[in-house]
């Protein structure tokens, strides 16, 4: 795009982009993206009161002075503008994916490699084709490393977000059912992770494969065996590790030569496991000493409810309900099965983007919670709903009626899990537990 280098000399003045006209800093490139119910272009004359430097927009109705940049279209520049600043990078950039645990091992490797280099990882969840971009303009000029997380729910995203990150080296956390709908079932959602070992085969890049993974293992076949490093809990790995405890935080060993490390952590979730094995050997591979690698791990506390473990008053709550899908589901119930506690308590949500799936997916679930050391199972969400004269538990169609119940049933003394989609918005109970 012949608009790209005079943005990017924009760009380079301030390296501050900005989306959302409720969230300008004075002096931002203001991208106006269209939205589903939202055309920004109309909102561009707003974003130069409230201080931006430049907008850029594809409707020459709006183009109102030369402060405003007109290109064919705001969402294809920015992508644009993110993949010509990425080929100005020359340092190793590790593309993540996987059906479960990307954020938190996103930040696992982060929280290890910042004890020996200027990182940059991807904020929060901005994962997506407006989010890489973004995140991959956020990487300054003293950035050593860099931690991009992709995430997908549709075939050829990966292949695409990975033009823009260009990664050399790679990661996909695991294959589960996640977004089965979009990926067209469960070896699409295989078809679709692969697309970044495709990407590194191509551009001769490395991958972290858990070698205990069969479908990683499988899927890894399309790479040479000198581009990639293993990991897992068998003798054969570059790094190997023994779970030791996860009651309720998890505990491990860790192998590398002839050496062996303990270290702890703050995550619970025998599911984490893997996770943070999968952040040492990252750690390992760029250097760092054992020392700093389990500093590193020790310090890192979760957040964004993902495997947070909270105190409330009354009880230990396993605050697991950024998402989910049968997979993370299947072994967030596993994991509170093992866990100590004199009364243990499931309260668990309806999964989305299941498509023709979903009802057997949920009657999968309620099976499965029925053969645990669980105490009680709360169900909420119409899917769980329909299964309400089939298993037993507590039922409630919305997580409105759930709260009413629990106003009058209040839960005590007990470790209680959290779970289900973001669109159940479960946090709404927190207060009640």
């Amino acid at each position: 795009m012949s608009n790209i280098p005079l943005i990017y000399q924009h760009y380079l003045s301030q390296r501050i982009i900005c989306t959302d006209t409720r969230n300008i800093i004075p002096g931002c490139l203001f991208f106006a993206l269209k939205g589903d119910n939202f055309d920004a272009n109309t909102f561009a004359q707003h974003a130069m009161e409230q201080g931006a430097a430049i907008a850029i927009i594809d409707n020459s109705a709006y183009l109102l002075n030369e402060q405003y940049i007109l290109v064919e279209n705001v969402l294809e520049t920015l992508q644009e503008l993110a993949r010509h600043h990425r080929e100005q990078l020359h340092i190793p950039v590790i593309g993540l994916t996987g059906s479960n645990g990307k954020t938190t091992t996103k930040e696992l490797i982060n929280a290890i490699l910042r004890e020996k280099y200027h990182t940059f990882a991807t904020k929060g969840n901005l994962n997506n084709h407006i989010g890489v971009p973004l995140s991959v303009l956020s990487i300054t000029e003293d950035t050593e490393i860099a931690v991009i997380e992709m995430g997908a729910n549709h075939q050829k995203e990966i292949e695409f977000l990975c033009t823009i990150a260009q990664p050399t080296h790679g990661m996909i956390t695991n294959i589960g059912k996640a977004h089965l709908e979009g990926f067209g079932g469960f070896e699409g959602v295989k078809k679709g992770k692969a697309e970044l070992y495709a990407y590194l085969k191509k551009e001769n890049g490395l991958a972290f494969v858990n070698r205990d993974s069969s479908a990683l293992m499988e899927m890894s076949t399309m790479l040479s065996a000198e581009n990639i490093i293993y990991y897992g809990t068998d003798r054969n790995n570059a790094v190997i590790g023994t779970l030791v405890a996860a009651d309720p935080v998890i505990q491990l060993d860790w192998t590398k030569g002839d050496q062996t490390f303990n270290t702890g952590t703050q995550l619970t979730g025998t599911y984490n496991f893997e996770n943070i094995l999968a952040a040492i050997t990252i750690g390992d591979f760029f250097s760092l000493s054992p020392a700093q690698i389990n500093q590193g791990l020790e310090a890192y506390t979760p957040i964004n409810n993902r495997s947070q473990l909270k105190k409330t008053m009354t009880n230990t709550v396993i605050c697991d309900f950024y998402n989910a899908n049968p997979s993370s589901m299947a072994a967030a119930l596993t994991n509170i099965a093992t866990l100590e506690s004199a009364h243990k308590v499931a309260i668990i949500g309806d999964m989305f983007e299941l498509g023709d799936e979903s009802a057997a997916q949920h009657h999968e679930i309620a099976s499965l919670s029925e053969t645990l050391d669980v105490d009680s199972v709360i169900f909420i969400g119409k899917d769980f709903y329909a299964l309400k004269d089939t298993f037993k538990g507590h039922f409630f169609d919305t997580p409105g009626a759930a709260k009413e119940w629990l106003k009058n049933n209040p839960i005590i003394n007990s470790l209680v899990l959290l779970k289900g989609s973001r669109g159940m918005a479960l946090e709404q109970l927190l207060p009640l537990l």
